[in-house]
């Protein structure tokens, strides 16, 4: 089975490393013209000049700042004044780690903009395209904490347990359009995010980073962090023909690690 999406055109968010690239470079592999979103220009230009450009894409970026909501509907904004896309990955960098008592409600309507607001203000500005030409995709990269929360990333747990919610929402409203709406369940994965989490644990119970790399993979069936470029390959298929019937689902991607049904 090959996946082709030559043509296609694809807005990736937090792509400039991590999850966010190795969408891209699976994406980018298929025939998609990317663009990256990401807010550290230097790496997305790293990002960007390492894409397939073999079946005629053009790939570009654009600097966004996730953590000022009014400043990146402007910057978004801008974007869609000259630009349609096929294929729209809602992802952001995360809030801060914490618990309960350490958060404020400054904190969660922080988290809300970060991780609500926006992914829902870019979908307005994707979806009219998309509806026209009665084919799209939009992918939210959330967690599997919706599903299993974790007690230091309350914020997390609870703002993308929300956008599931509406993105669930929006699934059943233009289905019938040739629009798929599907979240990614996000376990483990060999990232940035990931490496800064696991310091903090580290730090916390006094032990070295590997002890604690040790304790989180413990929590995964499969023994190991998953690689980027696996992620890119499910959403491949995603926003592949084969997938036009697969929408409105939460799908984990985590290496057996959600032990629930």
């Amino acid at each position: 089975m090959e996946i082709n999406l030559n043509g296609k055109k694809a807005l990736i968010g937090a792509s400039s490393a991590g999850i966010g690239a190795g969408i891209a470079q699976v994406l980018a592999s298929c025939g998609v013209s990317v663009t990256l979103a990401s807010r550290q220009e230097e790496k997305l230009q790293r990002t960007c000049e390492g894409l397939d450009t073999s079946k005629g894409q053009v790939h570009q970026y654009i600097v966004v700042d996730y953590n000022d909501h009014e400043a990146y509907k402007k910057q978004i904004t801008h974007y869609f004044e000259s630009n349609k896309v096929d294929i729209l990955i809602n992802n952001s960098n995360g809030p801060q780690a914490g618990t309960i008592d350490q958060k404020n409600l400054a904190d969660y309507q922080h988290a809300f903009e970060l991780l609500f607001q926006n992914h829902c203000y870019t979908t307005s500005c994707a979806l009219p395209y998309m509806l026209a030409n009665r084919y799209g995709r939009i992918i939210n990269v959330s967690s599997s904490t919706v599903k299993e929360p974790v007690s230091n990333l309350v914020l997390s747990n609870t703002i993308r347990t929300a956008l599931l919610s509406w993105s669930k929402s929006l699934a059943t409203d233009v289905a019938k359009e040739g629009v798929t709406v599907n979240s990614i369940l996000t376990g483990l994965f060999d990232t940035d995010r990931i490496q800064s989490l696991t310091n903090l644990d580290a730090q916390r119970m006094g032990i070295s980073y590997e002890e604690a790399l040790q304790l989180r993979l413990k929590q995964v069936p499969a023994q190991r962090l998953g690689k980027p470029e696996e992620y890119g390959y499910l959403v491949a298929f995603l926003c592949s023909e084969y997938a036009s019937y697969l929408t409105g689902a939460n799908i984990p991607l985590d290496g057996g690690m959600l032990k629930g049904l």
